[in-house]
């Protein structure tokens, strides 16, 4: 009876200290070698034009609305970049894909919404790296251009 309650606050002061070394890194990284990076290769579609930040793009014919790509992926024996630029890949994927759904054939004023951390740039975005996982958060506004 005595080691078992020795051993329930050893494993709490365990969990505690461990999450305590957790990483939560929020990282600034280039859109632009992204997009060039092995990780989005053949799968981003030239067909659904990308608009970033405050970029310029002619007036839509339709707006459908705004939406959100979140994204994760294990971080484990990739660097951060690596990483990061895994999932914004796959963010860039989806809301292509619902650019597409919706009608649309661009997605624009794309900016990083990590963790409700809203940053606008035409030439950076944001991933949260962590020791296990990494995440990208992109939102954009899905629209019908000429």
């Amino acid at each position: 009876m005595n080691k078992q309650i020795l051993l329930v606050p050893l494993l709490g002061t365990a969990l505690v200290a461990s999450s305590a070394y957790a990483r939560d890194d929020h990282l600034r990284l280039k859109i632009d070698a992204a997009l060039n990076s092995t990780a989005a290769q053949g799968k981003i579609d030239s067909e659904v034009k990308l608009f970033w930040g405050d970029q310029k793009y002619p007036a839509p014919q339709q707006t459908f609305g705004s939406f959100t790509a979140n994204k994760k992926t294990n971080a484990f024996n990739k660097s951060d970049e690596e990483a990061c630029q895994i999932n914004f890949a796959s963010a860039v994927i989806a809301l292509q894909e619902r650019a597409r759904r919706e009608g649309g054939n661009a997605v624009v004023n794309i900016h990083s919404y990590y963790k409700k951390d809203d940053i606008s740039s035409e030439t950076e975005y944001e991933c949260g790296a962590g020791t296990f996982l990494s995440g990208v958060t992109l939102r954009g506004t899905v629209v019908k251009l000429p």
